[in-house]
């Protein structure tokens, strides 16, 4: 494990002045406990260990304060610890933990049902189902499309993440790790080019390639091996997420609208990552002016406890009692959370995300008229990507700049994740004021500043 004797300055993360070390000595203890106790499998990239947060701030067991750029991966929406969240919660543990929402009745997961109806961007009326993550939304989804449609194939994106567990498995393809060793997948799964315009799959430029990456479905994959009259369903993020936070053209997302509904194809929405205010809208889809038949919904849904959720057409949700189901979907406590949350993303946070996304994305595009390395700035609301380059003629990807970044701006009190290849993400609670928001520019520009000198970019 690395450690760096880290030297406080106005943004470091240390609260006295003398020099000290990451990961500090109760940090380093429990992250050797961790390597005896849990699976390799875990992808951690610095060994930070927190203790507790508060708003965008957080501090690990060793009493080090960070900014918080990633919010728990897009999670904590309300920021952490919000008190509005925390007392719906302990309202909801005072009167019981849990009651299975699948064989009996209570109200707040009914009127969380009603809240999401009202709000997913569906214009007729829809129904809910309540899972415990965004992969058990994503699988919810693939049995709804095959059950109503009858249907057995699915097609979905380069560069798409949909989960882990075996359905939402097979419809991801952003690394390869994450498929490596657990073949045969489900079948019927075809994967097609994202609108990713800044690396054209067809070396077109928009928007005079006439959405050729949609049109090349019908014309090439309809045409050759996969019969559209099988395709249950269409699978896309409205923003990819770990496939580098790429946001297509709205010419794009119509455009596959129009094909599902030529062939009769649903299209699910997966806004895991980018639904609940994460994009400045309450979804994503809201963006590109498209209505979705199925959406898949997790993460910033309860401000970090276990919940997702499928809303979907009431016309397509006909499956009979006992077809689906979840013990521990739509938990009480995570129920609670999420009007709280939702309630506090209505009001004020949403707004925020819109306006400070804004902000953050300006900031990083004139940072990237300074920096060889920033090839391109995308994103939407507090959903943002920049991607990292060895050449910004040739857009050479620079994925082990990108990791070092990652890493060294750990050590400077700046909490940050990579997706895709080579992007950075950054995602911070949509509360982030600012005044963080500066801050934590500043430690980013600065560590990329010293990453290029030492790679001789400068």
């Amino acid at each position: 494990m690395t450690t760096q004797t880290v030297h406080p300055t106005s943004t470091s993360p240390s609260n006295g002045h003398q020099t000290h070390v990451l990961p500090g000595p109760h940090s380093a203890m429990f992250v050797a406990r961790d390597h005896l106790a849990l699976s390799p499998s875990y992808t951690r990239s610095y060994p930070f260990v927190i203790d507790h947060g508060r708003g965008a701030e957080v501090w690990d067991v060793d009493g080090n304060r960070f900014i918080d750029f990633n919010a728990g991966i897009a999670v904590n929406a309300t920021g952490h610890c919000h008190p509005v969240v925390v007392e719906a919660i302990k309202a909801q543990a005072e009167k019981f933990l849990h009651y299975s929402g699948t064989d009996f009745y209570y109200p707040v997961q009914i009127e969380l049902a009603e809240k999401l109806t009202q709000l997913a961007p569906i214009s007729e009326p829809s129904l809910v189902f309540f899972t415990n993550s965004g992969a058990e939304a994503v699988e919810s989804a693939i049995k709804l499309a095959r059950y109503t449609t009858g249907r057995q194939r699915l097609l979905a994106f380069r560069g798409a993440f949909h989960g882990r567990t075996m359905g939402a498995l097979s419809l991801t393809a952003s690394k390869y790790v994450q498929r490596q060793g657990f073949a045969p997948l489900m079948p019927g799964v075809e994967h097609v080019d994202y609108g990713y315009c800044y690396r054209c799959p067809v070396n077109l430029t928009y928007p005079d390639c006439g959405i050729e990456c949609v049109h090349r479905i019908d014309a090439e994959v309809f045409r050759t091996n996969v019969p559209p009259q099988e395709v249950a369903a269409i699978f896309v993020e409205p923003v990819q997420g770990e496939g580098g936070y790429v946001v297509p053209p709205l010419a794009w997302m119509q455009a596959l609208r129009a094909l599902c509904d030529k062939y009769g194809i649903l299209l699910v929405a997966d806004e895991v990552q980018s639904g609940f205010g994460r994009t400045g809208k309450m979804f994503a889809m809201e963006h590109f002016g498209v209505e979705p038949d199925i959406i898949c919904l997790a993460k910033g849904i309860a401000s970090g406890l276990p919940l997702g959720a499928i809303v979907a057409r009431k016309r397509l949700m006909t499956w009979p009692p006992g077809a689906h189901a979840s013990t521990f979907g739509g938990n009480p406590l995570s129920c609670a959370a999420a009007l709280a949350t939702i309630q506090l993303i209505e009001d004020e946070f949403m707004e925020s995300s819109r306006v400070q996304g804004e902000y953050l994305k300006a900031r990083l595009q004139e940072m990237a008229e300074r920096h060889p390395t920033i090839g391109d700035v995308r994103g939407l609301g507090l959903m943002v990507g920049a991607e990292l380059v060895a050449d910004k003629r040739t857009k050479e990807r620079y994925g082990e700049l990108r990791n070092e970044l990652v890493d060294q701006c750990y050590f400077h009190g700046l909490l940050i994740l990579g997706c895709g290849p080579n992007t950075i993400r950054f995602a911070p609670p949509l509360m982030i004021p600012r005044d963080l928001i500066d801050e934590g520019l500043v430690i980013f520009e600065r560590v990329l500043s010293e990453l290029e000198e030492v790679h001789g970019l400068a």
